[in-house]
């Protein structure tokens, strides 16, 4: 019994540090808009852009949950530089949640960017880990939240219009996204 009961111990210890082996806490029927914040990044160049511009962007008061990506949402884009202000993994849907800024401030409104874990990802997820690990912070699935000091980022990925659900910290000014996205520190 006891060698049972180490090796269940082992196996969940192995998922918490592997950012590929988290399990949802909530079922995918209750993420908004899962299908449409669950796709590939479509090759093809994509359009610069900057979080200001993501600021910029009007907002709806809230899409149905099954809206499909239209408009805005099908452009790929691409934000060659912005700071990431925190980091985490959610623990409901396993997605990595991240915070960028236009500025390296912690009081600057912020834009959220997400990592899927959809295997597709796995390894752009386990780069990011590995990478923020290099910088002395860790992300995992027990570990995350605001970076000591902001750090310079790229992505690319596909803006998403989310809703207005206490998502992030008090900077985040939009419910605008990029979901998913490649988040790469530079």
């Amino acid at each position: 019994m006891l060698g049972v009961l180490v090796c269940v111990a082992c196996g969940t210890q192995g998922r918490i540090k592997d950012i590929c082996g988290c399990l949802a806490l909530e079922p995918d029927a209750a993420d908004y808009r899962h299908n449409a914040k669950h796709v590939a990044i479509p090759s093809g160049t994509p359009q610069e852009i900057d979080v200001a511009t993501i600021l910029a962007w009007p907002q709806d008061l809230a899409l149905p949950i099954d809206q499909p990506r239209t408009g805005r949402e099908l452009q790929l884009m691409h934000i060659s530089q912005a700071f990431l202000e925190n980091a985490s993994v959610n623990p409901g849907d396993c997605d990595v949640h991240m915070e960028i800024s236009q500025v390296a401030s912690k009081t600057a409104p912020r834009v959220v960017i997400e990592t899927p874990i959809d295997s597709e990802y796995c390894s752009a997820r386990r780069t990011l880990q590995s990478q923020l690990k290099q910088k002395g912070f860790q992300l995992d699935i027990q570990h995350g939240g605001d970076l000591a000091q902001p750090l310079p980022v790229s992505v690319l990925g596909l803006p998403f219009e989310d809703f207005e659900h206490g998502r992030g910290s008090p900077q985040v000014s939009t419910v605008w996204e990029i979901h998913p996205a490649i988040v790469t520190l530079l």
